[in-house]
């Protein structure tokens, strides 16, 4: 299992993020942050090496409207899901929240558990679209492309599709490491004429291409019975 995913709640209503944060991180699926003014939210999304894989944003906050934020936000370029969460549910309330390029909108008061259904489902958008960037090392990842950009050296890297599923995999888990049985399983699934020794035969490529000196690995790195990425070397960027 990868690691939790960080989700920004901006919401003005102390008690309401502190539920969702606790629903949130129930299953250990996500790790929740709050915000209680667009201030606060701004802050947080826009600081440097900052890491949100999505935004649950309440319209009415204390210091301005949660759909100027969001528009604000895309300028800036954030490109991470944003849900909107508003007591106005009204035709026109929708289609202004999504033409301020919010993802999602959901009415107050609301299910707990349809809200973790849409946020899942806008995650898995989002990870497969072109606006799904990370950066690894001196590297920006873009796994819809299947490719490592070095912008430094103006290097291009294309990456097999198991390669890339290896990377992404290692990129969600935070910095902690990997199983080995644990990664083979997520990438090539229960399948019994896989080994370990394919996963290890990919490693070794996948080194081959990103690190400076593949012998002595910076960046996919060997720990505890499987692999992890240095976690000082990645982090969530705008397209």
């Amino acid at each position: 299992m990868s690691g939790p995913r960080p989700i920004l709640i901006v919401d003005d209503d102390s008690s309401l993020r502190a539920t969702l944060s606790e629903q949130l991180s129930l299953e250990g699926e996500f790790t929740a942050h709050e915000a209680g003014t667009a201030d606060e939210a701004s802050k947080a999304l826009l600081a440097p090496g900052a890491r949100f894989d999505a935004v649950l944003l309440d319209i009415g906050l204390p210091d301005g409207d949660g759909r100027d934020l969001c528009a604000r936000l895309r300028r800036e370029g954030v490109r991470v899901p944003i849900v909107m969460l508003t007591g106005a549910d009204g035709e026109s309330d929708v289609v202004r929240g999504l033409d301020a390029g919010a993802n999602d909108y959901i009415a107050k008061p609301f299910r707990i558990n349809e809200l973790l259904a849409r946020l899942r489902a806008q995650l898995r958008v989002f990870d497969n679209s072109e606006d799904a960037v990370f950066v690894v090392g001196p590297y920006t990842f873009r796994p819809a492309s299947k490719v490592l950009q070095d912008t430094a050296k103006n290097r291009r890297i294309r990456l097999t599709e198991k390669e890339c599923s290896i990377l992404k995999f290692l990129y969600r888990a935070g910095g902690r490491p990997v199983a080995r049985q644990v990664l083979l399983n997520e990438v090539w699934g229960y399948n019994a004429a896989v080994t370990t020794h394919t996963l290890e035969t990919h490693i070794y490529r996948l080194r081959q291409k990103i690190e400076h000196d593949p012998a002595n690995a910076a960046l996919l790195l060997t720990e505890g019975g499987g692999y992890r990425l240095d976690p000082a070397a990645g982090r969530a960027v705008a397209a």
